[in-house]
């Protein structure tokens, strides 16, 4: 090899920054030499940045997304001998859903290969839900996720440092580069690591509304469209739910307190939006795997769903049976008159909760399982003076200021109900 790079980042920014098309070969070369470290941290800035201000054409963002995952492994299930489908939320205030979807779903003889991540900021993690039970663990070889996937269904775990390593340079580069909101990243950086990881089909749960990483419903199904164009073009059968986040999901935000309101769902009870998100798409899911008349409610019902999510913990080395952690302190805070409960807003909720501990601010931060908050009422409840409204958990009475400071006038009661909004906006398909 003579050493001579076939491209000149250079020029691959100067088109973009211009509003041209970058040529495939160009493209390919400027994400491969990226992650060989040839083109710098500052150069790919400003690349991302020429994207967030001229944006990226269908093809180039299926390129781009090609190129990441061609920049490490590529697992495969084909020998399996079950149809795998995964979903995908871009997270929200109290998004547990993936912890009683991915049994429900292979209760049904479905592999669920759910790759996860940890929280930052006011969204959740769904790998620090889990580690809230005792002993169980996030990290497994490759080998471990295929035999569970073969002996239970269902995988929730950490992914591995091997798939689309180009997007965990370009994902933190953008975090402090003012980058993040690009579609065509955003779309690019999800993607790659769901078609790397090998699932024939895939159901996106893509947010809008105040506790949303999209807050505006119009960007939010851009993203969604761009995505369900970026699997099919992958050939990953998907789809896309356009879901509100306008308000925190069920009545717990945090970790402990989340699982066990899985727990409750699994158990054929739990809150009724969090019931009906988890039935919507795991429909979709298995419409997708071929199965479009699966009786979901009933195994919520009969206990199926429930025998899968213990196995899927014990296979982890977790204890299903073990109590989770309570925080030392508690402040519950009251209706200051009577009427309608008319707004709880999400993110000064997940914002708090954050506050308290549930969250962390630097990925290397742990976080309390035990804090977090959990609600006692939804818009569209009548309340009496008096009445309790939430409940802040925190191992240290001292965060309880600024979680309190986080919520001033985030809920606000009313004369009159709110006007009812859906919780499934719209389905998107290619």
């Amino acid at each position: 090899m003579s050493g001579v790079e076939a491209f000149d980042a250079v020029d691959v920014i100067r088109a973009k920054r211009d509003g041209e098309a970058v040529p495939e070969d160009a493209l390919r070369w400027m994400i491969d030499a990226y992650t060989r470290e040839y083109v710098s941290d500052a150069q790919m800035a400003a690349f991302a940045m020429a994207v967030l201000l001229n944006g990226m054409e269908r093809s180039e963002i299926r390129v781009m997304t090609d190129a990441m995952i061609a920049s490490g492994e590529r697992m495969s299930f084909a020998g399996l001998g079950k149809t795998t489908v995964d979903k995908h939320s871009t997270g929200g205030v109290g998004d547990k859903i993936t912890l009683p979807l991915a049994p429900l779903v292979a209760s049904f003889g479905v592999a669920v290969p759910q790759l996860s991540g940890r929280g930052l900021g006011h969204t959740g993690g769904t790998l620090d839900k889990l580690e809230s039970i005792p002993g169980w663990r996030a990290a497994l070889s490759n080998e471990e996720l295929t035999a569970q996937l073969a002996s239970v269904g269902a995988v929730i775990c950490a992914a591995g440092s091997g798939l689309a390593p180009a997007d965990k340079r370009l994902y933190a580069l953008r975090d402090v580069t003012g980058t993040v909101e690009a579609i065509p990243l955003i779309a690019s950086s999800i993607m790659s690591k769901k078609i790397a990881e090998g699932t024939a089909a895939l159901v996106l749960d893509v947010k809008f509304g105040s506790g949303a990483f999209m807050r505006d419903v119009d960007r939010a199904r851009e993203l969604a469209r761009t995505m369900v164009a970026l699997g099919t073009d992958s050939g990953v059968a998907t789809t896309a739910l356009l879901t509100d986040m306008n308000t925190p999901l069920g009545f717990a935000i945090g970790n402990a307190n989340e699982v066990r309101e899985s727990v409750e769902v699994l158990a054929g009870g739990g809150p009724a939006d969090v019931v009906e998100l988890t039935l919507a798409l795991a429909r979709e899911m298995l419409a997708l795997a071929g199965l479009p008349d699966a009786d979901v409610e009933g195994a919520l019902r009969d206990g199926r769903a429930m025998d899968t999510w213990r196995a899927m913990i014990r296979a982890q080395d977790g204890d299903p049976d073990a109590a989770l952690p309570v925080a030392r302190e508690t402040h519950t805070v009251t209706a200051s008159r009577s009427g309608v409960v008319s707004r709880l807003e999400a993110l000064p909720f997940g914002i708090a909760a954050w506050r308290l501990g549930a969250g962390r601010a630097r990925a290397q931060d742990p976080v309390v399982h035990a804090a977090g908050i959990d609600l006692h009422v939804k818009p569209g409840d009548t309340v009496a003076a008096g009445q309790p409204l939430f409940t802040l958990s925190a191992d240290d009475g001292a965060r309880f200021d600024r979680a309190l400071s986080a919520v001033d006038g985030a809920w606000e009661i009313s004369d009159e109900a709110p006007a009812a909004s859906p919780l499934v906006l719209e389905r998107i398909t290619a």
